[in-house]
């Protein structure tokens, strides 16, 4: 669940003001060395799939080397490695606090998608005989709504399931409806600060608080609805045939729903009242699942000894079977790139850059172009970057990062996880250059959605409401 979908940085707002170390080592070969093996690094995980290696791997092995030269360098010969272990401690209780969230997170995911709760809602659509524009129109507007509350990965696969389904046989409406999947997650993740890991940096870093992402709301439909409307024209006509059959949740699956949406309540009610980072809510979340899998567990075993069935221990239900299910890889790269990125900003490299971007460019077009670049670059080490550099930006400038980080990786089918996954499920029918051929219109909706923002940004100063 990459869009859950899917880093907590309470602490982050605290160090990045002034205590954030820099060792100054930009002009000496170790920085010059840590620059590269990051680099190395990424294109390693952007050809994941054709060297067949875990994008994991790469960004853990340059961030164990990046910090060992800085221990070396910094602390050679004496005791004096205490200032890169600190800025090595700050960096990981920024991941820790996001690790923990993103496990509960994964696990309520998984836990309900093994309860049947998304294959019911794909039953729902499918028997109901919608048109193909009315499908179109039904899959990107359930991801646009499910994604801030799941993570655009997931939102997407799900609602992939009912697009495959349905367009068996029709290829031209299984791309575009996949391209307007992807488009549609991707902003809708953008206005909650659950919809995306960046969403969720920015608010833990208490750079926006929770009801202030509401404010992208307008410019994320935006940005869907102006390819979205694009594209609708090429949607081809007619009505896909009915799938036979039906599905039903599985006995507790309501309840952990009910559990996953009291645990987003705790986690808001923590974070904006009682000052508590965001792990702690979705921790005691854990809790409330666990009595729910505990009702699960009793009932299943009972059901195998009354059928007198062998293996009653292996027939139970147990969450932590769900956990070890996790994304592991995507959490430990996740870390891979705190690391990364958090070598990067000690040797000196992102306040390098704070000053040559933002203070070149200025705020509007340096976040504009962080957010063009998220579509090359994964949208994560960028927005980290950015919280690393801390410009002083005002609320409505945060809320324009956040909004072109979350949306930018729509120009290109290999800018978000959303885009990847469809890639890989859709067997051949949504690929990289079937995406670019409607890019001009996600870029479209890209401007406009930045000059909506903008728009009501600078309305809001003026004291219009």
């Amino acid at each position: 669940m990459t869009a859950f979908l899917a880093l907590a940085l309470a602490p982050l707002s605290a160090s990045a003001e002034s205590t954030e170390a820099n060792f100054h080592l930009t002009h000496h070969p170790i920085g010059w060395l840590a620059l590269l093996f990051f680099v190395l690094a990424y294109a390693a995980v952007v050809a994941e799939e054709r060297i067949q290696i875990a994008k994991s791997k790469p960004v853990l092995l340059a961030a164990a080397l990046i910090w060992g030269m800085l221990a070396w360098k910094v602390g050679a010969g004496h005791d004096a490695a205490s200032p890169v272990k600190a800025a090595f401690e700050s960096m990981f209780l920024d991941y820790s606090e996001l690790f923990f969230f993103l496990v509960v997170a994964m696990t309520y995911v998984t836990a309900m998608g093994e309860r049947g709760v998304f294959e019911a809602l794909r039953a729902q659509i499918t028997k109901r005989h919608f048109s193909f524009r009315q499908l179109f129109w039904i899959t990107g507007t359930l991801a646009f709504f499910l994604s801030p509350m799941l993570d655009n990965l997931t939102t997407a696969l799900v609602m992939s399931a009912v697009i495959l389904a349905l367009g068996q046989g029709n290829a031209r409406f299984i791309t575009l409806a996949m391209i307007n999947l992807v488009v549609a997650a991707n902003a809708g993740g953008a206005w909650s600060a659950f919809g995306d890991i960046t969403t969720l940096m920015v608010w833990q870093a208490h750079k926006a608080e929770f009801a202030d992402f509401f404010a992208l709301l307008v410019p994320s439909l935006v940005n869907w609805l102006v390819p979205a409307l694009a594209m609708n024209f090429a949607v081809p006509r007619g009505k896909p045939e009915g799938l036979p059959g039906t599905a039903r949740i599985k006995h507790g699956g309501i309840g952990i729903c009910i559990s996953f949406a009291l645990t987003i309540l705790m986690t808001v009610i923590g974070k904006q009242w009682l000052g508590m980072p965001t792990a702690f809510g979705m921790l005691t979340g854990l809790a409330l699942l666990n009595l729910v899998a505990s009702r699960i567990d009793h009932r299943l075993r009972r059901y195998a000894i009354a059928q007198g069935q062998d293996n009653v221990e292996e027939r139970g239900y147990s969450i932590f079977k769900i956990i070890a299910n996790a994304e592991w890889d995507t959490l430990l790269f996740f870390y891979g790139v705190f690391a990364c990125v958090g070598g990067l900003a000690a040797i000196g490299y992102l306040e390098m850059a704070s000053r040559l971007l933002y203070g070149g460019l200025g705020f509007t077009l340096a976040n504009t172009s962080m957010g063009l670049l998220s579509a090359v670059i994964d949208n994560i080490p960028i927005m980290f970057a950015v919280l690393k550099m801390n410009p002083a930006m005002d609320l409505g400038q945060w809320l324009l990062i956040t909004l072109t980080a979350g949306v930018g990786g729509s120009l290109l089918s290999v800018g978000s996880a959303a885009g990847v996954a469809l890639m890989g499920v859709s067997r051949g029918m949504y690929t990289f250059r079937s995406h670019l051929k409607w890019s001009w219109a996600i870029a479209l909706g890209f401007i406009a959605s930045v000059l909506v923002h903008l728009a009501f940004d600078a309305l809001h100063l003026f004291g219009v409401s």
